[in-house]
């Protein structure tokens, strides 16, 4: 009979271990999976066992492709299988391409005569994933808010960012889910951050690995009314409740789509865009909605500079039952949704009878 031998944390079963396990088991007549115990994996691992130990090895047993399941309760890093490997003497241990522990592995099966073999990567038949992965996924939340900018924007690129700069911006209610996406697509509301978010993902190695910025995950994770530092990274300087701002902004949709990474690239006058941001983080400071608005107004200005189409408002010809505090394209612009600041909510509710806007809130969660 030809014993083969696997062993793993295999905290979190998944796909990926299972197709693992059957490839192994092709090589021989007889498996056996060892997998780390729960000290083992606080040891090395500092992670807690995501079952105890005796579930573990009844889900692992019954696993068709596996005949044998042992416990691995060696302190050794790497080889925590010493004394299971030594009495049962396989054939064949095998182990991924990405095994980080092959020298001693080969060492231990000179010990008995076995055979050390690396499976190839094949195709996997589902999209691989890690437990670390499987993990942040059942901790990601059931709903997101988007989120609203009001100045700084483009100094949240890394490649932009100024020292004693500032990016002011705002997580938005209505919520999104992966089941219920109640705005347009594409829109300049950070949708991108918040599909990650809820999907498990680091939201902002996400956007920056687009080539953009990392403000939409930062506020949409720390929801409220955020300023922050300019810089590589998200860093906080205040959180606001942002009461002064509920009953006071709305959305119109542009009819177009918004394409971010399409446009970071532009021209753009980065002096005026910081200026905008420190009278933003000003207003925050003092709950000032007339200072914030300003700020707005300052950074729609930089935005038409850069070629944007007139929005109603500034449109010629296009009236408003009302006159808005402030306006400006969300995002990038050259498209997307607006936001628009009102003196009062009676105002905001104006705005909103007509066609293409629509009220918002401020999202905030009072324990992030």
């Amino acid at each position: 009979m030809r014993k083969i031998f696997v062993s793993g944390c295999y905290d979190i079963i998944h796909a990926g271990h299972i197709q693992f396990f059957r490839e192994a088991r092709a090589l021989g007549d007889f498996l056996t999976v060892c997998f780390a115990s729960a000290e083992v994996l606080w040891k090395h691992k500092r992670r807690k066992s995501s079952l105890p130990d005796e579930h573990k090895r009844a889900l692992l047993a019954n696993l068709r492709m596996v005949d044998e399941v042992v416990v691995g309760e060696g302190l050794e890093e790497g080889i925590d299988f010493r004394a299971h490997f030594l009495r049962i003497r396989p054939q064949v241990l095998v182990v991924t391409e990405d095994d980080k522990y092959a020298a001693l592995k080969r060492a231990l099966c000179a010990e008995v005569g076995a055979e050390y073999v690396v499976l190839p990567k094949t195709p996997p038949e589902f999209p691989p994933i890690s437990t670390t992965e499987i993990v942040r996924y059942i901790r990601a939340p059931q709903e997101a808010p988007l989120r609203v900018d009001f100045a700084g924007g483009w100094l949240d690129v890394p490649r932009f960012a100024r020292a004693g700069a500032y990016v002011v911006n705002c997580a938005i209610s209505p919520t999104v889910s992966l089941r219920e996406w109640p705005y347009e697509r594409n829109a300049g509301l950070g949708g991108s951050g918040a599909w990650a978010l809820l999907n498990g993902k680091s939201a902002v190695d996400a956007e920056l690995d687009l080539g953009v910025g990392w403000q939409d995950p930062a506020v949409i994770a720390e929801t409220g009314l955020c300023v922050w530092r300019s810089g590589a990274r998200p860093e906080l300087e205040i959180k606001h409740d942002a009461g002064f701002l509920r009953g006071r902004m709305a959305l119109y949709w542009t009819g177009l789509s918004h394409d971010t990474p399409g446009v970071v690239g532009r021209a753009r006058d980065f002096d005026a865009i910081e200026q905008a941001g420190r009278t933003a983080r000003d207003a925050v400071w003092a709950s000032s909605i007339e200072g914030l608005a300003a700020a707005v107004r300052q950074s729609h200005a930089v935005q038409r500079d850069e070629g944007m189409d007139a929005l109603p408002g500034d449109a010629p010809g296009v009236s408003l039952p009302i006159k808005p505090l402030a306006w400006k394209y969300c995002g990038g612009g050259f498209g997307g949704y607006a936001l628009y600041l009102c003196a009062s909510t009676a105002d905001r509710d104006a705005l909103c009878q007509l066609a293409g806007y629509r009220p918002i809130e401020p999202y905030v969660l009072s324990g992030r």
